[in-house]
């Protein structure tokens, strides 16, 4: 099962109807996304958060590539990346011949109503006469990314994970229709890229947010049911496996663009690159990096179905040449890189089990 698969359950709970993961009906319903929080580094941490442990059946898959942005808007819209167009951290903006970055980038030259092509799982409740209420941090009301990914549904800002949680237990004692909550939890990922996942600051931020979600466990009514996931995972990078792209400048001739992430790398051809240059540019990575990353066009990506169906105005977003890494490694272009993204410990974006894998605790009128 996906990511994208929870929201369309959680409306057809609503309405009382059969979904895929086999949720009960229910009146009101809470759903919690720990950004970064994987499987595998939760159960490596089972003892620190026994209340997610507990309420933690088999795993669910996140959407690729494994990031914020392409995860957030396939959780809010149902639809896999290549079908709402959000295919990464950065992705190429044709249109305007730059990248741009999907969480913060967003300017007058991109509309967030257009960019993110499909609606959203808010509106649809919304217009079938249900409560959508999202809660995060004051910062991100109103970005772009939340005018993409998050329209239709009430904004109500908290500052601190406490307070988020709070506003979800006051909106379940507030007279009204029956709906849905989303709670945003960014703080566990902050930490995980700064430190680590295996650092003891990840540890207490996550005993934090196990215990908030014990405390609203107990909070809910016998119609209400709430759900506890993830965007993505994390897997730790140890600086000295940071590796510059732009120290092989071989690899780099043809290319125009970088956009991506570390973990995956998406490479936009110079404009008027020949096709004979292009395959040139594939065997280059593909001799130098093969060993360590999964190396595929974007035609190939297509046909494995990395982006789910890919919609022809979406195509141009992913890159001509992903590079996905397999081991732990990073990939960083060093002119452009900061020294805070050069310093990050914590990763995602590729394939491997523990960025892929999320957990799914059920809680109220969820448990099984």
């Amino acid at each position: 099962m996906s990511l994208a698969e929870v929201l369309p359950s959680c409306l057809a709970s609503l309405r009382a109807e059969d979904n895929r993961l086999g949720l009960g009906a229910a009146h009101r319903i809470v759903i919690v996304l720990v950004d970064g929080l994987g499987a595998a580094a939760l159960r490596a941490r089972a003892g620190h958060a026994r209340s997610l442990s507990a309420a933690s059946g088999a795993s669910i898959d996140t959407v690729f590539p494994t990031t914020t942005a392409a995860a957030l808007a396939s959780l809010a819209t149902g639809e896999l990346p290549g079908q709402h167009g959000l295919v990464g951290y950065s992705v190429l903006d044709a249109g305007n011949d730059r990248v741009i970055n999907q969480l913060s980038g967003w300017d007058d030259r991109l509309d967030p109503a257009t960019w993110q092509r499909r609606p959203t799982l808010f509106q649809r409740a919304v217009s079938e006469s249900f409560s959508a209420v999202v809660v995060g941090p004051a910062r991100y009301s109103d970005s772009g990314f939340t005018r993409a990914v998050l329209r239709g549904a009430e904004y109500r800002a908290a500052a601190s994970i406490a307070d988020r949680f709070e506003v979800a237990a006051a909106w379940l004692r507030e007279p009204g229709p029956a709906g849905l909550l989303y709670l945003y939890v960014p703080e566990l990922d902050s930490i995980a890229h700064a430190s680590g996942w295996e650092s003891p600051e990840w540890t207490e931020r996550l005993e934090s947010i196990d215990a908030e979600v014990r405390r609203l466990a107990g909070l809910l009514g016998t119609r209400d049911g709430m759900l506890v996931t993830a965007d993505h995972g994390i897997i730790d990078i140890p600086v000295s496996a940071h590796l510059l792209i732009d120290t092989a400048p071989e690899l780099l001739v043809g290319i125009r663009h970088v956009a991506g992430e570390p973990r995956c790398l998406q490479l936009h051809f110079e404009l008027d690159l020949a096709e004979e240059a292009k395959t040139a540019v594939v065997e280059r990575w593909r001799d130098a990096e093969s060993d360590r990353a999964w190396v595929a066009t974007r035609d190939e990506a297509i046909a494995a179905n990395w982006f789910g169906e890919v919609a022809t105005e979406v195509e141009p977003r992913i890159g001509d040449l992903l590079i996905a890494a397999r081991k732990n490694v990073a990939y960083y272009d060093g002119r452009t890189a900061d020294k805070h993204s050069l310093a990050m410990i914590g990763q995602h974006g590729s394939w491997s089990p523990a960025e892929v894998q999320i957990p799914l605790a059920r809680f109220g009128a969820f448990e099984r």
